[in-house]
């Protein structure tokens, strides 16, 4: 379980329940702009994050549905 300002509590495995959360949707227009300098930053680091991060950004890029400005 996580908390998100936005969305209240999400059921995520191997979070804490109290643990707050970020989330980008895919429809979302500003989502892939901020994964890619996530990942530039995770990468400055050494971050292992990074490993999964190229396939994840080719994922938002793939949904078919409608991009928007975030509400």
């Amino acid at each position: 379980m996580a908390i998100s300002g936005k969305y209240g509590k999400i059921d995520i495995p191997n979070i804490d329940q109290d643990e707050p959360v970020f989330i980008l949707r895919a429809k979302d227009k500003l989502a892939v702009p901020a994964m890619r300098i996530y990942r530039e930053l995770a990468e400055s680091h050494l971050s292992p994050v990074i490993a999964g991060m190229d396939d994840e950004i080719e994922r938002f890029q793939g949904w078919g549905g409608l991009k928007e400005l975030p509400d």
